[in-house]
Order: C-alpha cells, then sequence, then structure tokens
C-alpha cells in the first residue's frame, strides 16, 4: 500500500473532514467505518474550527487594510518631522537660533545630519524630541519656527502615534487568533488520525484496490513511494486470478 500523510494546510484538514463525515452520513448505518462518538466528535469540531478560520481572515484583512492606510499616516509624519528638523538646521546656519539649542532637540550642536526615522520606533522618538524641544525653545523667547509650524508636525505626529497604537492591537489580536487556531490544528490532526485509523482498520481485509477506493472515499490521501507500483483494479483481478490458480482440485473422486 502506498503511504498517507496528513493535511498540512487549513483548508486540507476542512476539506478531509468534510470528506469523511458525507461519507459517513451517505453510508449510514450499512458501514459504521467511523464510530459514532469520533463522527460526532469531528462534527461539532469542524463547526468550531470553521468558524476559528473565518474569524482570523477576517481579521487578518482589517489588519491588512489598515495598514495600507497607516503607511500613509507614517509616512506623512516622517515627513513633516524631517523637514521641520532641515528648517531648523538652516535657521542655525543662518545665525537665527543658536547652535547649542539644537540639544534641547536631542540634536547634536556641531553636525546638520538628520537623525534616522525610517523605522516607526525611531520616527515616534524623534517626533516627541522635536516638539518638546521647540516648545521649550519658545519658553525661553525664541521666534517660533514656521513651514512647517510645530503645531502642524503635532497633528500629524499624534494621528500616527494614534494609528500606530492601534496597529499594535491589531498586531496583538491577530496573534492571539493565530495561536488559537495552532492549537486547533494539532486537534484536528488528531481527529483526522482517528479516523483515518478507524477506517483502514474497517476495510482491512478487502483487496488491495478494493481497499484503497473504500479508504479514499473517507478522504484519506496515499501518495506513492519512487518506483512503487501502483495499485488498480487489475491489482485485485490478478489476486482474483491466482487465488483460483492455488485451489487444490481432487484427481479422485
Amino acid at each position: 500500500m502506498p503511504y498517507r500523510r496528513l493535511p498540512n494546510t487549513d483548508q486540507a484538514r476542512l476539506k478531509a473532514l468534510q470528506t469523511a463525515i458525507k461519507k459517513a452520513d451517505e453510508n449510514g448505518f450499512s458501514e459504521k467505518a467511523i464510530s459514532f462518538a469520533t463522527l460526532n466528535e469531528a462534527r461539532s469540531f469542524l463547526a468550531h474550527f470553521e468558524k476559528q478560520m473565518m474569524q482570523y481572515q477576517q481579521i487578518v484583512d482589517k489588519k491588512v487594510n489598515a495598514n495600507k492606510h497607516y503607511r500613509q499616516i507614517a509616512a506623512n509624519a516622517h515627513m513633516y518631522v524631517s523637514h521641520f528638523i532641515q528648517v531648523l538646521n538652516l535657521a542655525v546656519i543662518r545665525g537665527e537660533i543658536k547652535r547649542e539649542q539644537k540639544s534641547l532637540y536631542h540634536l547634536s550642536p556641531h553636525s546638520n545630519r538628520l537623525p534616522d526615522i525610517s523605522n516607526d520606533r525611531d520616527l515616534l522618538k524623534w517626533g516627541k524630541n522635536i516638539i518638546e524641544g521647540e516648545n521649550e525653545r519658545l519658553k525661553q523667547g525664541g521666534m517660533p519656527i514656521y513651514n512647517p509650524t510645530i503645531q502642524k508636525v503635532k497633528v500629524h505626529y499624534d494621528i500616527f502615534r494614534e494609528y500606530q497604537s492601534t496597529q499594535e492591537l491589531y498586531k496583538s489580536n491577530t496573534n492571539r487568533n493565530w495561536t488559537e487556531l495552532d492549537r486547533l490544528r494539532q486537534r484536528a490532526d488528531k481527529i483526522i488520525l482517528d479516523i483515518w485509523n478507524q477506517v483502514e482498520e474497517y476495510y482491512k481485509d478487502l483487496r488491495p484496490y478494493a481497499r484503497l477506493c473504500a479508504c479514499k472515499s473517507y478522504g484519506i490521501i496515499y501518495y506513492y513511494r519512487r518506483d512503487e507500483a501502483r495499485i488498480t483494479a487489475k491489482t485485485d483481478e490478478d489476486l482474483i486470478r491466482l487465488e483460483k490458480s492455488q485451489q487444490t482440485i481432487p484427481l479422485f473422486q
């Protein structure tokens, strides 16, 4: 017999359970290849598994859609924060702002190099530094920077920070549902394995091809090894002929 292999995707697991349940229902009490208890467990689990799969997919879809909008929000915040720093550096170069005041923004007074804000964590950090630094400089009597103003920067920064927190919630929710789905996958595999073992045991006395067909009708998937001979209807026919040829015929009555 070729070897079998448990499903390795959620859709394949779903199909394996659905096929086994459907076949058992079609046969009714004429063939009890699967025990009543296992069949009931499979039915109950299938409904729960389908629901969890749908719920997880909905969460992923929402996360993907929200992420598209989030990336635009982040791009806007990045643009305003980086542009403000550039304008600040130009004001220092022109002598409009004292060089040492750059330390209020946690920027080096001796460098006009832009800090790295390519990732969300650094953007949050430097957005906060710039807003607090500008507010502190204004308290000391400094003239505000325009184009962009710190108020404009803060608007886009606050929107970004809010959406960033929402994205973290989406991520946490997705991970939690993935963990639950992964737990259900393990249970699905146990139920499918139990069903397949029962089915193969029930049809163990059939000839190879008849047994193979009966088991496959319950959703069992078989794989042939390299160079392994295929089991066909002819396999059973050859066995029947061999059995007949081995029957002893008495020479004398």
